[in-house]
Order: C-alpha cells, then structure tokens, then sequence
C-alpha cells in the first residue's frame, strides 16, 4: 500500500529520503484558569536511539508461561540487523547529515534542472509539514481515512504525526496493535510509552470509534486530559471522575482505573445497555504495574476479567520482572496478546554517590558499572584522608595492592561486606562523619551542571524543611526570576486561595516543593514553572515518581529506605528505578544522572545491593469486595415491587455461585499458580521424602546397628558406655549453664536496683545480629521499662517472658528462697552511644560500670537528666525494632534524635573504661555458680579425651561425621521445604475464599440471596456506591436518620466514614480544627451503634474490609459546607492544605454520588446535592481555575 505524501513527508519520492532526527520537546501545561455559631475553633495539643524499522521477528522467551503460539517482540534484540539493514542504516545517516547541511538561501547563479526542482518543492512541502501543529496533522489524517478508507492506516502513517522518528519498541507495539492485538508494552520509565497509546488513540478517532484511557491517578488523568487536548482537540477528549465529568461522550475518554471497573460490573451483567462501553475499541491501561499494588491491584485484574473481549487493550508498564506471565495470562483471559519490551532508555543513566566531602560515581567505570566504585567502601573511605575531593579533580594516591591477585569475588566481598573488619560503632561513626547537609549535595549537583533535579524525601516536613533551609541560596539568574514573578501574579489573580504563602520565598529562588500537603492546582503551579524551567529544585515525596511526565536532568534520592505504619523498610528495586526513570529530558539532555546520598545508616554498599537485586515481579493483590459480590451475583437492578406488602419477585437471573467462581478464578494469581504450584508440589513432596530417608538413616537405632556391623563386640560395648557417660555430663553442664545465667540475672538486677538511683549507670550491652556478628554498645541506663508512665513500651514485650530453673539443682546450687523456680526477666531502658534507644532484659547486659552520669540537674531549673532523657523519649512516636531474641526476653531498638545527639556522645567508648570499674563479679552467688560451670565443662572434656582413645573410636568418628553430615543436609532441606511451602502460601489463590466469606456478610445482612441471587434494597444501594467498604456506606446514607439533616451537617456526617488516613500535624502556631456541631455529634454516636453490630457480623465471618466512623474532621467539612472561605479555614488550622482539600474532596465525590443511588429517600438526595455543590468551589473543585 502506498502511503499519501503529504501525510508521510518523510518518503516523499523514490530518489529522496529525509529522517528527521528533531530534538523531542516537553509541553508544559498552562495553569487551570463569616463566622459560624456552632463551628468553634478547638486547640489541638502540641506534639513533638533512532535507525530504520527492523524487520518483524518472532520468538518466544524460555521462561515464558504462554503458549507458543503468543509473540513477543524485544526491541533490544533488534540492534544487530542483516548487511543490506546497517548500509541502508549507513545511508540514512549520510541523508540525515546532508540535510542540516542544505543551505536553501544559498544561490550560485546557475539555473536548477527538473530533478532539482522537484527538490525544491518537496523541501516546501517539508517546511509547511514542519509547521502544521501535531493536531493539524491528526486532522489531515482522519480526514484521508474519511475519504480513502481506514485500510490506509499503517504505523507509517501514525508515525507521520511527529517529528522524531518513532523508536522500534514503540512501532513493534503500534504494528501489533494495527493486527488487532491486545499489547503489552513493558520498557523504562519516560521512555515514551504513550505514545503507542496517542498512536492507537489516533488510528481509533480517525475510524470513527472510541478509546477509553485509564491511570491510577487523577493527577495524572488530569495531565494526560491536557496532553491530549492539545493532539486531538478540546472536542474529542473528555474526562470522567466520578463526581464530575468532563464532555463524557467524546471519543477519547480520559477517567481513572476505578471509574472504568465500575463500567465493566454493569457490562458483565444481563443488561449492559447502560454500561458506556458503546462503541469503545480499545481501553489503554496506563502504568498497568499497579496490579501489585496491596490496597488497588484488584482494579487491574478485575478489568482485563471484565472486558469485553471484541475490546483491544493496550497495557503500558514499566519495567517488570516477568512481563511474559503478565501477557499470558491476559491472553488466556482476554483473547490474542503481543508482548513488546525493551530495557533501553533513550537517556541513559548514570548512577553517582554523594558524600558530605565529594560526589562519586557509584558504580566502577572500569568494569562497566557491573559492581560498587572501591573508593566508596567502608574500608577504603577509613584508610582515605578526610579531605576527599570531588571523582574529577581528586588524584588519590595511587600504591600497588598486596593483594592484588586475589580472587575478583573476594574483593567484592570484602567491599560489600565491611562488617568483617569493622565494628558496629566504628561503622556508624564513618558513616555520620559523611553524611552531607542538602547545601553539600546541591553545591556539587551546581558544580557539575546537573540541574534541573528533582530530590525525592520520603516525608512531606522533610521537603518544605529542604526548601526553607535552602531559602538564602539563588539558583534563578533575573530573567528566570522576572518570569516566576509574573506567573505566580497570574496564578494569584486566577487562584488567589490556592497560593502557598510559605513556599514564595522559596519559588523566588528557584526552590520549590511537591507533595500531598500542597493543594492541587498549587501542584500543578509547581509542574508549570519546573517544565518551563523556572524551578531547579524539586522536593518531591515518591508520588511524583508515579507516572507524572515531568522529567529532570538529575534525580536525587535522599535515603535507599523510608517509614511506613510498621517500621522502617528498604525500597524496593523497583521502587527504586521508578524515581530514577525520572532523569534525563529526551532531546535535551546526553544522560541522566541519579545521585544517592550518604545516610547514618546507609551507605553505597547497601545503595549497590539495592541496585543489583534484579526487578521484582508483578504479583496478584487480588482480593473480593462488597461492590464485587454484588455486582457478580446479582448483575443489574433484579427486583421490582409486585404489591403494598412488599413482595418481590427477580426480573432476571443473576449468576450462580458456581458461574461467578469461574471469574473470580480467573485472576492473575490463579493463572501464576496453576503454573508454578504442580512443580511446587512435586518438589516438596520430594523433598519431604528424602527427608523422611534421610531421618531414619542417622536415628539411634541406625548409628547403633552401623557401629555393630564395624566395631569388634568389646570396643562397641566400651564406646557406648562412654557415650552415655558423656551424654550425661552433658546435661548436667547444661544446666548448671542455665544457673549461671539466672544468677547473673539476679546479681544484675539487684545491682541496677541498688546503684541506679543516684546516678545513671554505663553498661555494655552484648548480642549477636540475625548475621550472626556480635555487638558490643557502651550505654547510658535509665531504668526499669515499667517504671515509667507510658503503656507503650510494656506492649512490646510477652508476658511468658521466663525461664524455668531446674528443680533437681535448686538443693545443690542455692536453697529455694534464694533460688526460684521461676526467673522472670525485667525490661530496662538505655541510651546508646550509637544515639540508639535500647529496651531489653538482663538477658543482653554484658556488665555494669561504677561510673554514670550524676543524676542532678545540669543549671539551675532544669530537669534531671533521668526525667529529661525520659521526655525526650515520649516526645515522639517510637519506631521498635527487635534485633535479637531468647528465651530470657529480647532486645528492641529504636532510632534516636537530634536532640539526644548530645547525651548520647557523652557515654565513654569501651575503650576508656577499664575492667576494674566493673562491679558484676561482687555477686558471691553469681561467682560459684562460674566455679561450678567450669569444674563440670572440664570433666565433659575429659571424658570426651577418654573416648577419643579407645581403639575403635578411629571408625566410630566416621559414622558420627557421617551422621553430622546427614544432619546438616536435613536442615539444608528442611529450609527449601520451608521456602517452598511459603511460596505455595502466597500463590495459592485466596480469592474466593474472601468471596464465599462476603456473601456470608451479605446474606446475613439481607443484601442479597445468595441461595436464589435476589438482590435486596440495601444491596441495590451497596452495589452502585463507590468506596473501600460499600456495604457500610450504603448502611449509612439508608439510614432515616440522616433525613432530618441541614445540608451543611449531611456534609459533616458524611465527612466521618471517608477521613481515614487524613491525619492532624500540628506545627507552630497551627493547633486549631473546627468541632463539628452538636446534631453531628449525636448522629455519629447513633452511627456507631450500627458500626459495631456490622463490626461483629464481619468478625464472625472472617472479613476484615475497613468499616470507618470517626468524627474528628465532620466541623471542618461542615464549616466548609456552611460557607466558610478557604481563608478562614486554614488561619491556624492543624491541617496541611493538601489534606484538607483531599477530605473536601472526598465528601464531595460521596454526596455527588448520592442522589445517583438506587432506593434513596429523594429528600436525602436533595440535601446531599445541595451540600455538594456549595462544597465543590474553588479551590478544591477539580474544574478549577
């Protein structure tokens, strides 16, 4: 088929060919154009590559778990190309350079000939293409397809629309999307995976039909919503958002992945006339990694289930560890699947390391990046002088290497693995010694012209801190300046309540942050200016990473770890890459650099073997829900009034249990496990076998029957007589072991009790790490954990924490009242010189000191230091972390602050304290209980002698080393059959267990019949509402009591089962939220009576959905609702705007939806649309500005 020239001007003869290679440009977006009686302010306490297509090839990857028939493109595999391939390649480039070097104002004075003429036109040609707009040229394209059919379109055509030449990953995708595929497309982040979707949104318009685009975010469908505004026109891109919609018809349809399942349930039904799919060919799911999401991965399962399968669907990813699984499965569910990678980014990046004195590269460029620069190991860093310089200017002294020819492996180890020859301590303090400050980092970022860079910081206080601190540093030159003032006086005029008054002085300089505290559209304030250049410094949490096109040349990343509810957990690779994706702008940039920073407790080592671990796969989050039971079983609306009393009879079947099995059944983690649990199975049972065989091989009976068949009869008799000497001994050492430690205990408790009160004792905590290193940390002691007024800490511990005393010793060792039966450990609490608090048994106390701190106030007026470390310790929430464990109790530790920085450097290293000042051996008990110990250690070692000397002991050590060697393979095995019963675990599907469990809850509850599928009108209601628990919404807004409700307290009501997760942060002088009124008070109690009865009825049944009611919020959703200005909201308020905008906002989508929901009193639905629209104003409306 021969393509149009005026559509293609990159072929526009036989005898010219002209690739444009144009530098790809970012569009930036432009910004989105009293006082009340019963809401009281109430404090709030304070607290601390570019070539010619290759030719289309087929393979099929060795692990890949779909059929052979299933294709899968890699781009990367494409490089190396027949002969006639790389000279046409050889040919483009001399074309390509002959182009720039084409003066078309240059005249010699000779008169041209035909062929130069054609030239000369077509070079007009080119130049009118080159300034027709991208949506001039999807015009011109549908109208050809109008006149000549849609058989013209191919990936020639679609890639006419630009001008850049496509990359081969992204024509791979957009040619098995022209055969009618469903595609996969898996590559790096900012690769340019939309473009296969704008492609296909093109190829759909200009056929007259729909696509639908989906993303996670509604940040990011508001972005995509521009972004294609600007290709296809305001006309063809509407938005969807479930509260409000956005020219809903168009043929391109922007919405986020829940509003598009909420769809497909009313396609799966009986009746999907209404379900909005009409017309719709192809549905793009963006950032389809999601999938592993916990909280939403369902989303993505249930909607490749869902889909209609005459639907194409274009999933976008990024990087992923098995994307050929991902592609099968969607291909067993959904029909022919085309699976297109590529690992290549168009920016390649560089990975560099930031110290407090230098920024290295992170990786040695010598070996090709393939393990850590030597330079940035522990070991190195302690033998370095500590004025390092930056990796260009730095000259380090260069010496021969004694070790030179040892093993490239041992090296490796020796540099990942510091430890070996560097204590705890002594690696904590190198590590504080280079730990930068954000103006270290930013001096070298501005030193190597690595700007613009986005800084990534796991905590929104730790990014509005990065931009105040850095407030005196200019990075904008005046002209830059200018431009910021006269757009933040354009944003003001258009958004005046929207303007973040704390970050101007910030934005002036070129700072600024990004995160969930900040409002939307002053977010998307922020984007503008950083696309445009006019910000060089980003603060941003993880969020931005999450799809949002905003590229950088630098991406900074602050911590390889960060806190969540439990604790705190290390990125994972994924996580990881997903921030770096963000470096190196397309067409601006040669590279991109991802610099990580030097923390206390991580360093480049942990920073490689985060780098090195390898993607993580996509797994199956797959869990049922209320909305999914419902809409399964009972499909649409199925009962109509036949009478006055009531009765009711279906208007249509809804599905058996046995026909929504097979769908639930169908989910990503069915299909993994089908393929992975036969072979799991098989290998335990193996396993579990061998074991069995191997057990029986080395009992009593085994080794005794081989030592028969070896030893003559009288040394068989003479060594097994020893034997049971010696296995005697034994446990009388045991034992007598275990006194020594319960007297040790004693000795220490008593001391603790007897010297720590005048004084704050050091000790030596001593443990062994899960490595199996030992510790030892100098500590200040504080007391016993009890002691204090905090429940906290005893919450941590068990109560069984106890060790029994042998009863048969008590009369040899100690009379019964000196020892008892029972010794029961208590827990202490200690600062350690690590700046580390530490809770733990006398189990883990090495030895007591003499010396301490006096316990007596440090000025006149102060606390005393017990009371004053004390407070710092309750002064925040504490994160615990167990790091050892025993049968005397464990030992937990929690990272300090800055400001027990100080005390901590006052405990003395073990160094400068010397033996004599230990005053543990005072203990008589404890030092015979030692004497004891050691006389019965030296009898078992002589005894062991004694058989060592027998004449058949030679061959009876072989069958013990045989036995010891079977042992060890038995726990060998028994760890694989751990793991693999683990792993058999996790992919097990759990799904429709969950399911059966919900319909026991709904059938209690008389939402649904799941005997005869009769939906019922609660579950009417809880099947169209929206939420993480739709059951118990729909309880809510059916309740009459609700009825009787203002407009402005429905609001507040409403407020107090969607504010999970919004959170109070008090900062200085902002303590005060609105108290809600005394009717939402009193409805909210009545509410909780029927929340904890739903309570109940979830427990019995095994479901443990979120069943929300808090009211500590309604006053502001209710001030709001009453006509309260942004203002006068947010004067003193203990909320973050972002917050708070997302609390309105979620009140809002609720009422919006309200007056949708079937078999609600009309009254209710009148209030809640009333309260619903006073609420959506500026500037929280999402059609803001």
């Amino acid at each position: 088929m021969k393509s149009l020239p005026i559509l293609l001007p990159l072929q526009l003869s036989s005898s010219l060919s002209l690739p444009f290679i144009v530098s790809t440009s970012f569009p930036y977006f432009q910004p989105l154009s009293q006082t009340l009686a019963f809401c009281r302010p109430r404090l709030i306490p304070s607290q601390s590559s570019n070539s010619l297509a290759p030719r289309r090839l087929h393979s099929k990857s060795p692990n890949s778990t779909f059929p052979a028939e299933s294709q899968l493109y890699d781009a990367d595999d494409r490089e190396e190309e027949d002969d006639d391939d790389e000279e046409e390649d050889d040919d483009d480039d001399e074309e390509a350079a002959d182009e720039y070097d084409y003066d078309e104002d240059e005249d010699d004075g000779v008169e041209p000939n035909e062929d130069e003429t054609e030239v000369s036109m077509a070079t007009g040609e080119i130049s009118a293409w080159r300034e027709e707009t991208k949506l001039q040229r999807v015009e011109r394209l549908r109208a050809v397809v109008k006149e000549f059919g849609d058989e013209i379109i191919d990936v020639d055509e679609l890639a006419s629309i630009y001008d850049f030449r496509i990359d081969k990953f992204q024509r791979l995708a957009v040619e098995a999307f022209l055969r009618g595929s469903s595609v996969v497309v898996s590559a790096p982040t900012s690769s340019g995976k939309t473009l296969i979707a704008e492609a296909a949104a093109v190829a759909t318009v200009a056929r007259g039909r729909r696509i639908f685009y989906t993303t996670p975010l509604k940040a990011l469908s508001n972005q995509k919503f521009r972004d294609f505004r600007e290709t296809f026109g305001d006309d063809n891109v509407g938005l969807l958002t479930g509260d409000s919609a956005v020219n809903k018809d168009a043929q391109i349809l922007i919405m986020t992945t829940e509003i598009l399942r909420n769809m497909l349930y009313q396609s799966i039904g009986t009746v999907s006339s209404g379900s909005g799919l009409l017309f719709v060919d192809v549905i793009v799911l963006d950032e389809v990694h999601y999938l592993s999401d916990i909280s939403r991965g369902t989303v993505w399962e249930e909607i490749v289930i869902y889909c209609p399968k005459e639907v194409q669907l274009i999933c976008l990813s990024a990087t992923v560890k098995n994307p050929d699984e991902l592609a099968g499965w969607i291909r067993e569910v959904h029909g022919e699947t085309e699976l297109v990678t590529s690992a290549r980014r168009p920016v390649p990046l560089t990975w560099h390391f930031s110290t407090k004195t230098s920024l290295l590269p992170l990786l040695d460029e010598k070996d090709k990046g393939k393990r850590m620069n030597r330079k940035l190991s522990l070991n190195y860093l302690q033998l370095s002088a500590p004025g390092s310089r930056s990796y260009k200017d730095d000259e380090w002294p260069r010496r021969r290497n004694p070790r030179k020819r040892r093993g490239r492996n041992d090296y490796d180890s020796n540099l990942m693995n510091p430890e070996e020859s560097l204590s705890k301590n002594d690696i904590s303090r190198i590590r504080r010694s280079l730990v930068p400050l954000v103006v270290d980092t930013l001096g070298q970022l501005r030193a190597r012209d690595m700007l613009p860079a986005i800084w990534f910081i796991f905590n929104r206080r730790g990014c509005d801190a990065s931009v105040k601190y850095l407030e005196g540093c200019k990075l904008l030159d005046e002209c830059e300046t200018t431009e910021v003032e006269l757009a933040l006086k354009k944003f003001t005029l258009q958004n005046p309540d929207a303007v973040r008054e704390t970050a101007i002085r910030g934005l002036r300089r070129g700072i600024a942050a990004h995160h969930a505290g900040c409002l939307p559209l002053w977010k998307s304030f922020i984007e503008e200016l950083f696309q445009r250049g006019l910000i060089k410094v980003i603060f941003a949490t993880e969020t931005l990473a999450a799809g949002i096109n905003m590229p950088a040349r630098t991406a900074v990343i602050s911590s390889i770890s960060k806190r969540n509810a439990s604790g705190r957990i290390q990125l994972s690779p994924n996580e990881l890459l997903q921030m770096a994706g963000r470096a190196g702008r397309r067409g601006i940039d040669e590279k991109g650099n991802v610099v990580l920073i030097q923390s206390s407790t991580e360093g480049a080592e942990e920073a490689c073997k985060l780098l090195f671990a390898g993607l993580e796969p996509l797994v199956s989050q797959f869990t049922a829900s209320y909305g999914m039971v419902l809409n399964l079983l009972a499909g649409s609306r199925v009962t109509r009034r036949l009478n006055e009393s009531g009765d009711t009879e279906p208007l249509q079947a809804g599905r058996t249990l046995e026909e929504a099995k097979k769908l639930v059944e169908r989910s990503f983690g069915t299909y993994i496990g089908s393929n992975v649990m036969v072979a799991s199975k098989e290998e335990l049972s193996r396993i579990q076998k061998e074991i069995e065989i191997l057990t029986s091989e080395i009992s009593d009976e085994a080794v005794d029957r081989r030592s028969r068949q070896i030893l003559p009869e009288w040394a068989y008799k003479e060594i097994v007589l020893l034997q049971e000497q010696l296995r005697e001994e034994k446990r009388l050492r045991t034992e007598l072991r275990r006194v020594v430690e319960v007297q040790r205990l004693n000795a220490l408790k008593s001391l603790l009790a007897e010297m720590g009160n005048d004084q704050l004792l050091f000790l030596c905590l001593h443990y062994k790490d899960s490595d199996g290193v030992e510790h030892s940390v100098p500590a200040v002691y504080l007391g016993k954990a009890d002691s204090f007024s905090s429940s906290k800490l005893m919450d941590l511990v068990s109560v069984d924490d106890s060790v029994p005393v042998p009863s048969e010793l008590s009369d040899a060792d100690a009379d019964e009242e000196e020892t008892p039966d029972v010794m029961e450990p208590s827990y202490h609490l200690a600062l350690g010189s690590d700046n580390s608090w530490y809770l733990f048994t006398e189990k883990w106390i090495r030895t007591v000191y003499r010396t301490g701190f006096p316990n007596v106030p440090l000025a006149q007026g102060d606390a005393l230091p017990r009371e004053a470390m004390w407070m710092l310790l309750e002064k925040e929430e504490k994160q615990w972390e167990k790091i050892a464990d025993s049968e005397l109790g464990g030992l937990w530790f929690s990272e300090g602050s800055l400001e027990t920085w100080s005390w901590s450097l006052n405990v003395p290293v073990l160094t400068s304290l010397s033996e004599n000042d230990e005053i543990l051996h005072k203990s008589q008990a404890y030092h015979d209980a030692v004497v004891q110990y050691k006389d019965q250690r030296n009898k078992v070692a002589r005894l062991k002698k004694r058989i060592s000397r027998t004449e058949g002991f030679r061959e009876y050590k072989k069958i013990l080393e045989r036995k010891n060697a079977t042992q060890d393979k038995i726990k060998r095995l028994k760890m694989r059959s751990a793991r693999l019963s683990e792993r058999i675990r996790e992919i097990e599907p759990s799904g429709w267990k969950e399911f059966l469990k919900i319909c026991n809850v709904v059938h209690e509850l008389r939402a649904l019949d799941i005997n005869t599928q009769m939906i019922f009108p609660l579950g009417e209601t809880a099947a169209v509402i929206r939420g993480e628990n739709e059951l118990w919404l729909a309880m809510v807004v059916r309740n009459r009591i609700l009825l009787d409700l203002k407009p402005s307290q429905l609001a507040g009501v409403c407020a107090s089962v969607v504010s999970e997760g919004i959170k109070v942060r008090v900062h200085e002088n902002s303590s005060y939220i609105y108290e809600p009124s005394s009717v939402v008070i009193r409805v909210v109690g009545a509410l909780e009576e029927q929340r904890s009865r739903f309570v109940k009825i979830q427990e019995r049944h095994g479901v443990g959905i979120s069943c929300f009611l808090d009211s500590q919020f309604a006053g502001m959703v209710e001030a709001w609702a009453s006509g309260l200005s942004w203002r006068e909201m947010t004067m003193d308020c203990a909320m973050d705007d972002g917050d708070l905008a997302r609390l309105l906002r979620r009140t809002v989508d609720l009422l919006a939806q309200i007056p949708k929901l079937p078999d609600v009193d009309p009254a209710l639905k009148s209030n809640a649309k009333s309260a619903a629209d006073i609420m959506d104003r500026s500037p929280i409306s999402e059609l803001a500005g």
